[in-house]
């Protein structure tokens, strides 16, 4: 089973999107690869922001996703409204949680905020095996996040 390297992770994505400052593309970019260095990932996405308390599908790799999700809703609404990382272990536990694919066991969420502090959106991985995230994945997650969207 292949895991994320987190280390080689931030190096492949400060290589791939040195100089570039549009959000979309790096989302797509870093969808991809996340997408594909680690097999608990079932779906790897962004929901961008794109009206008032309201995401919207980005880019993302896997199956479909939802088209639209409120801040009122979800898991990843959750992260949108408080601004935290979510790591639901089993999304069947998760009050709300918006089934866009039934594959989907567990769930990691993290916040995505440009340079200036704006919520751009947030990073979707969902998973089809229960438990599939830990607090390493979390925290490298955000690390590489704060990389490429320039939050510190």
């Amino acid at each position: 089973m292949t895991q994320i390297d987190y280390d080689a992770m931030s190096r492949t994505l400060a290589a791939l999107t040195e100089g570039e400052d549009d959000s979309v593309a790096l989302m797509a970019t870093m969808a991809c690869e996340l997408h594909h260095a680690d097999d608990r990932f079932d779906w790897t996405g962004f929901y961008r922001v794109t009206a008032p308390d309201l995401l919207k599908i980005g880019p993302y790799q896997g199956g479909h996703g939802c088209l639209v999700i409120p801040f009122s809703r979800g898991v990843c609404g959750a992260a949108a409204r408080t601004g935290q990382a979510q790591m639901v272990d089993d999304v069947e536990e998760f009050p709300g949680h918006i089934a866009c694919s039934s594959s989907t066991r567990s769930e990691l969420v993290l916040p995505v905020w440009n340079k200036a502090g704006d919520l751009l959106g947030v990073l979707d991985i969902d998973s089809d095996q229960a438990a599939a995230f830990t607090q390493a994945d979390a925290a490298g997650m955000a690390a590489l996040l704060r990389q490429v969207f320039g939050h510190t």
